[in-house]
């Protein structure tokens, strides 16, 4: 069971079980085992509401496949209130996560800042009867992006230089970036962004097509968007430096239920979390978001096979 420390963050992810458990119904209508108690010997795989999430996860199922571990999925959950919720209730036993978030959600009073510190102080925070297996050296974190446009108008490069804009601004991102440490009570605390100057436009796109479209016509004048979306470099956006260290290293990694965790299984993530690179993010999702639109569980498949993994 998660601890008393922990049980304060996981308040909303408790009451969200019930959402939960739809999900996984809904999101898993291809697998007859989706939403029910899987075999003591089979590992359930979750992944959170957007494709990237998604298609470590089929990295993960199919690397486990490959091991002669046997796997359900229950896939493009949602956030990580209702992912978590799934996770405790035993409805999932391993999901791909990314270790800076992870750390605040279980603590929100962590001070670590380095790749390396998080992922220690992540290990120590993670509840009693789970655990986080070896990080990669993927990464992929939240970024605050402006147009090329409103950067070079208003001389921004970094979030160090909002505080001196006496413009209002609206931010647009994922609904939970209201309530983040890294969100618009972040800019204010970190970089003196006066508080009745931002206003926060809720999209429900993980950063992406709709996220996009609002930066560009103006709807928002900075944005939350994942580093490793292609729409960053299509559109020429500017994303600004962060000097404070406001959006904690992003490193991917298991988190996974630790009677699920054997020798075998952890031997089989962690190699597949040796591999896998920042580079490799970038260009699968290029593929899926692109004109190829390359569905997640090819993605996978090919990514397994240029890594010569399990071959």
């Amino acid at each position: 069971m998660f601890t008393v420390r922990q049980g304060r963050r996981l308040a909303v992810g408790i009451a969200a079980t019930a959402v939960a458990a739809l999900a996984l119904s809904a999101c898993s209508a291809g697998d007859p085992t989706a939403g029910e108690t899987a075999a003591s010997d089979t590992i359930t795989v979750g992944s959170a509401g957007f494709p990237e999430s998604e298609i470590i996860a089929q990295i993960y199922i199919q690397a486990l496949e490959a091991n002669d571990i046997k796997t359900a999925e229950s896939l493009n959950i949602g956030a990580r209130d209702v992912y978590i919720a799934a996770l405790e209730d035993g409805s999932i036993d391993l999901v791909p996560d990314y270790s800076g978030n992870l750390l605040q959600f279980f603590d929100d009073s962590a001070t670590a800042t380095s790749s390396d510190e998080v992922y220690s102080a992540l290990q120590e925070a993670t509840p009693k009867g789970y655990e986080v297996l070896d990080q990669s050296k993927a990464e992929d974190k939240d970024s605050y992006n402006v147009t090329k446009e409103f950067s070079e108008a208003n001389n921004v490069t970094s979030l160090a230089d909002l505080a001196a804009l006496t413009i209002p601004l609206a931010i647009g991102g994922a609904p939970e970036l209201a309530e983040r440490p890294y969100g618009p009570k972040g800019l204010t605390e970190v970089y003196g962004v006066p508080a009745d100057k931002l206003t926060f436009v809720p999209i429900s796109d993980g950063g992406g097509a709709q996220t996009t479209a609002a930066l560009l016509d103006g709807t928002v004048q900075l944005a939350d968007i994942y580093t490793t979306t292609p729409s960053i470099t299509e559109n020429d956006f500017v994303t600004l430096e962060d000097p404070e260290n406001l959006i904690l290293p992003q490193n991917v990694l298991p988190l996974i239920n630790s009677a699920k965790a054997s020798d075998k299984v952890k031997e089989v993530l962690n190699a597949v979390s040796a591999e896998l690179t920042t580079e490799d993010l970038i260009e699968l999702n290029a593929r899926n978001q692109g004109d190829e639109k390359a569905a997640p569980k090819t993605l996978a498949a090919d990514w397994l096979k240029d890594k010569k993994l399990f071959s």
